[in-house]
């Protein structure tokens, strides 16, 4: 019943509910073709975490109910509404402001952030797409204070680090 060689000794069975309409308040996280299992699983964690309710996928994001991308949610699964669909088209659509993750963007400390916005995160290795780009009205980054030896921040960590800054500001319920 497991894939793991050292299965946990719980045993859940769910239905996958119907995908029904997303929330057009709040933050909505949206990534553009996030391959690694593990990354996705981080991601719908810390969406559960941060009270992030709808996760918008590209159709070629790994699928959440991939056996890995389960373990790693720790159950956060469950209560997180995860979407795929056609990115341009919903960005195109959306009357947010869009933010999204770039190397090159202007930090996000000490930026004024609104807590109705939509945060785009890209694919592992490419970042975000050039469609994607050009519908992306803020660019943001997390700065590097280190000697800039590293290539980038996982996209699940950095994700994580630009969410939290997203919430700062908003008053724990």
């Amino acid at each position: 019943m497991s894939f793991l060689k050292t299965p946990q000794k719980a045993l859940a069975v769910f239905h996958i509910p119907e995908a029904g309409e997303e929330s057009q308040q709040g933050l909505t996280l949206i990534l553009d073709e996030v391959r690694d299992p593990g990354n996705l699983g981080t991601i719908i964690r810390y969406c559960d975490w941060y009270g992030i309710r709808n996760l918008i996928c590209s159709n070629k994001t790994v699928d959440c109910y991939n056996p890995k991308v389960v373990q790693a949610t720790m159950g956060s699964l469950t209560r997180v509404a995860i979407h795929y669909k056609d990115l341009e088209h919903y960005l195109k659509m959306s009357q947010r402001p869009v933010y999204g993750a770039f190397m090159d963007g202007a930090s996000v400390y000490g930026m004024s952030l609104p807590q109705d916005a939509i945060l785009v995160l890209g694919n592992e290795a490419n970042g975000i797409s050039k469609e994607l780009e050009a519908l992306i009205q803020h660019r943001i980054a997390i700065p590097r204070f280190g000697k800039n030896e590293t290539e980038s921040l996982n996209v699940a960590v950095a994700g994580a680090i630009l969410v939290s800054e997203f919430k700062r500001n908003q008053s724990a319920t």
